[in-house]
């Protein structure tokens, strides 16, 4: 039980590291690719996208290049890596970690009444737990759903599955 609370902390640490270190934002897809490169205004004629940092001001600059100018693909990475700035990264650890505070385990006879599931006897065994939040058995649905974005994580468990 305590696994799963501790390795998803350690995963909301690890993202919010990731946001904090990261170029402050607000990042920005700009199709007219000009930003302001340290001395001057520029005007990429390279043909590249890419994402910037600072706003839709004169004064920004680079994050990544994304690929060859007016290659849809390129365009759309893009703009989906602007849409994941650090402080959206930092609002989703902030509501992932709200979410873990409410989804606590507790037993079963301290934990609320059963909402979706229930047992096939109507008596639930002894030591089992359940959400202090919603009464599902532990871990509950939504505490699995915060996991899923770290399946990939050497440190995640297939019990852990939604």
């Amino acid at each position: 039980m305590d696994e799963l609370i501790t390795f998803i902390r350690a995963r909301l640490d690890e993202d919010e590291r990731g946001a904090r270190d990261a170029t402050p934002g607000p990042w920005s897809y700009d199709p007219g690719k000009e930003w302001y490169d340290g001395d001057d205004f520029v005007t990429m004629t390279n043909g590249q996208e890419f994402v910037g940092y600072g706003g839709m001001s004169l004064f920004r600059g680079a994050v990544c290049i994304t690929g060859d100018a007016g290659h849809a693909q390129s365009a759309k990475d893009a703009e989906y890596i602007a849409g994941h700035d650090p402080a959206r990264a930092l609002r989703e650890t902030e509501a992932g970690r709200r979410t873990l505070a409410r989804h606590t385990p507790a037993p079963s006879a301290e934990a609320g009444p059963l909402q979706d599931a229930e047992s096939p006897s109507g008596a639930e065994p002894d030591g089992a737990l359940r959400c202090q939040y919603d009464g599902q058995p532990w871990p509950c649905p939504d505490l699995r759903d915060l996991a899923a974005p770290y399946a990939d994580h050497p440190g995640y468990r297939d019990e852990w599955r939604p």
